[in-house]
C-alpha cells in the first residue's frame, strides 16, 4: 500500500489522482499512516487539473471567465436540509417544514430544489405527508411564492419486475405529482442494481426502459443516480464461478454499460460527482478476461462530455482528502473541499442544460440545529462564485 510521501513521489501521484494542488494537499494532509489506501497515478490524464481555480470569494476579473453555473441552474437537494423540513415548528424558531425552508433557500439565492421525498414534520403547514395530488398543489404554491422550481425527486421506483399493477399505479401517481410540481425530471437516489454482473444490468436496463417509456408518455424524463459502486467494473467474462457467473471484466464500468443498453430517449442519469470521484479513487485496476491486471483510471467529466445530454442533473458535493475511510474523501460543504469543480464544469460545458444540485449528507447536526441551512448558504455562495478560466 502507498502512503502520501512527497519525497518518494507517491504523494504527488495520489495528489494528482484526487485533483488537489500541492498547497492544499499539504495543508489537508500533514501526516499519514503507512497503511494508506493506494491511489492511481493519472500521469497525463486530463481527468482533473492541478490548478484548481475554485472561485472562492469575489470575482475581481483577474483572468476569470464566464459564470459556470447560471443563476437559474443553482439548486439544492432537500436531503441536505432534511433536519429543517423535519423540524417541529412549535418547538423551534428556526425554519421548519417545506414552506419555511423554501423561503430560506430562496433568500440564500437558490432557484431550484430537488426533493428527497415529500414528508415533513406533522405540525408544519400541510401535515406530515404531501405525497398526494393535494399535497403537490400546496408544495407548488409555495415554490411559486418564493421563485423556486422543482427539478427532480429521489422517490418511488417500482421494486417489482415484471411490474405489478400496484407498482405501476403508484409510479404513475408520482409522475402526476412531478407534473404538478413542474418537474422535467423524476428519479431515484439508488443505483439501477447493486450487482456487478452483466446479466443483472441487462435486466435492470429492460426495467428502466419500460419505466422510462411510462414516464415519457407523461412528459417526464426518468433518471437514476449513482454511488461509487456503480462506476466500478462490470463482470462480463473470463472463467465462471461455481454459480456460473463471470469473474473477470472487459474494463467497461457498470453505468457505462447501462448507458449503452438503455434507450437515450427514455433513460437519463444524474451523476453524483462526489461518488464518481470516490469511484475514480477506488476502481482503477481490473482483471481482464485473459487474467492480466490492467489499469484504467475513471474520468467522470470525460464520461459526461461523451454522453452530455444523458446527464441533465448533477449532485454537486465536495470532499477533503481522507486516507483512513477507504474512499479518498470526507464529505464537506460545497466549495470547502478539493474536488476541482471549475475544471469539471468547464469540461462538461452545456451550462444552460445541466442542473447541479448542491448536496452534503453531513450538514444536519445533532448539536447545531442551524448548521444545515447555514452550510446551504456557504455552498450556494461557492457554487455561484465558480468562473471559467481564461486562457
Amino acid at each position: 500500500m502507498t502512503a502520501f510521501n512527497d519525497e518518494s513521489g507517491s504523494g504527488d501521484a495520489l495528489r494528482r489522482a484526487l485533483g488537489v494542488n500541492r498547497r492544499r494537499f499539504l495543508s489537508t494532509c500533514t501526516a499519514v499512516a503507512a497503511g494508506a489506501v493506494a491511489a492511481p497515478v493519472l500521469g497525463a490524464s486530463p481527468a482533473l487539473a492541478q490548478d484548481r481555480g475554485r472561485g472562492h470569494g469575489h470575482d475581481h476579473g483577474h483572468g476569470r471567465g464566464h459564470v459556470l453555473v447560471p443563476p437559474g441552474k443553482r439548486g439544492i437537494i432537500l436531503y441536505t436540509v432534511r433536519d429543517a423540513t423535519a423540524r417541529d415548528p412549535l418547538a423551534s424558531d428556526l425554519p421548519s417544514g417545506f414552506r419555511e425552508v423554501f423561503k430560506q433557500l430562496a433568500r440564500h439565492g437558490y432557484r431550484q430544489v430537488e426533493f428527497a421525498g415529500y414528508n415533513q414534520h406533522a405540525n408544519a403547514p400541510g401535515g406530515a405527508s404531501l405525497e398526494s395530488v393535494a399535497g403537490a398543489r400546496l408544495l407548488r404554491s409555495w415554490l411559486d411564492d418564493y421563485g423556486l422550481r422543482a427539478q427532480g425527486n429521489h422517490g418511488f421506483i417500482p421494486p417489482s419486475w415484471p411490474l405489478t399493477s400496484a407498482d405501476v399505479d403508484r409510479f404513475k401517481q408520482h409522475l402526476e405529482i412531478a407534473n404538478i410540481l413542474g418537474m422535467d425530471h423524476m428519479g431515484t437516489g439508488g443505483d439501477p442494481t447493486g450487482s456487478s454482473y452483466r446479466a443483472d444490468w441487462d435486466v435492470a436496463a429492460d426495467k428502466w426502459n419500460a419505466l422510462g417509456a411510462i414516464a415519457r408518455r407523461e412528459g417526464i424524463k426518468l433518471y437514476t443516480h449513482n454511488h461509487d459502486a456503480a462506476y466500478g467494473f462490470l463482470l462480463d467474462g473470463g472463467p465462471l464461478d461455481d454459480q456460473g457467473r463471470p469473474t473477470r471484466s472487459s474494463g467497461i464500468r457498470k453505468l457505462e454499460y447501462f448507458l449503452k443498453v438503455t434507450d437515450p430517449k427514455l433513460v437519463w442519469l444524474e451523476m453524483d460527482i462526489f461518488w464518481a470521484h470516490v469511484a475514480q479513487y477506488k476502481f482503477h485496476t481490473y482483471t481482464a478476461h485473459d487474467g492480466s491486471t490492467r489499469k484504467k483510471v475513471f474520468d467522470p467529466a470525460g464520461l459526461v462530455a461523451r454522453h452530455n445530454k444523458r446527464y441533465p442533473l448533477f449532485h454537486a458535493k465536495d470532499g477533503v482528502v481522507s486516507t483512513t475511510n477507504g474512499m479518498g474523501y470526507d464529505m464537506v460543504p460545497f466549495g470547502t473541499g478539493v474536488i476541482d469543480y471549475t475544471t469539471f464544469f468547464s469540461r462538461v460545458g452545456d451550462r444552460n442544460y445541466h442542473n447541479p444540485m448542491v448536496e452534503d449528507d453531513n450538514s444536519p447536526s445533532a448539536t447545531d440545529p442551524a448548521q444545515s441551512l447555514r452550510e446551504a448558504k456557504i455552498s450556494y455562495d461557492n457554487l455561484a462564485a465558480l468562473r471559467a478560466r481564461r486562457h
